[in-house]
């Protein structure tokens, strides 16, 4: 059973399976958050994969997107990425993401969590039938890229002092991070999340909480794929 992507390649299938539509666990800083942000925005014009095979190396040259520390990046530590072959070298990407950490601490400085703002703009799904089941996507051409929900997400963001992400980037992100689940239905991890949704509502649980995790935390049933 194909997923709806990531097949024939062992780290593409593991982000897919376990990470793609799961929250994220909120650390304090939530620099899992502005981790997701900021490959998201790497990501735009490239494929997922390469983004993944970079991954610990972004870690590695922005602190484990550490905000305190990314937030106080200047022209040498510009100069440096520009220059670290492991990584994506777009200077406008790379100049977003301290940017982006700047945004984040004076969010946190006014009270407000990221992950509110994202939850803010999750669409309250017209896919659910009338017994509360999660109706999926059939097809990819189905899955759309941008919504109303993540235009107005990508404004908001704006606002804050945010860059480089647009409508698209924004949905890339509520994707990812699962506030939006857009698992296929033919999906192995989409029938697994049904499966669980069902045994949920017969135990009389919630299902689908838009929660954010504490580190440490397994993930919820409605998330597990096994």
């Amino acid at each position: 059973m194909a997923r709806c992507f990531g097949d024939g390649d062992p780290l593409y299938e593991s982000y897919h399976d376990h990470e793609w539509a799961v929250p994220p666990p909120a650390g304090a800083d939530e620099r899992e958050l502005l981790e997701r942000l900021s490959l998201e925005a790497f990501q735009s014009g490239l494929s997922w994969l390469t983004i993944l095979r970079k991954r610990e190396s972004f870690r590695l040259a922005f602190a484990g997107f550490d905000p305190a520390v990314v937030a106080r990046m200047g022209e040498d530590d510009v100069a440096r990425l520009l220059a670290d072959a492991s990584l994506v070298r777009n200077e406008r990407k790379i100049r977003a993401t301290i940017t982006n950490a700047r945004a984040l601490e004076e969010l946190h400085a006014g009270g407000t969590r990221l992950w509110d703002v994202l939850a803010a703009h999750t669409p309250d799904r017209a896919f659910y039938a009338h017994d509360g089941t999660l109706v999926r996507w059939q097809t990819h051409a189905q899955v759309p890229s941008r919504t109303p929900y993540s235009v107005a997400l990508a404004a908001d963001l704006k606002s804050r002092g945010f860059t480089f992400l647009g409508p698209t980037t924004a949905y890339a992100t509520l994707q990812a991070v699962g506030l939006v689940d857009d698992h296929l239905a033919t999906c192995p991890v989409g029938l697994a999340r049904a499966e669980a949704e069902a045994r949920a509502r017969s135990d009389g649980r919630p299902v689908r909480p838009l929660t954010a995790r504490t580190p440490g935390d397994p993930i919820p049933l409605q998330w597990s794929y096994c």
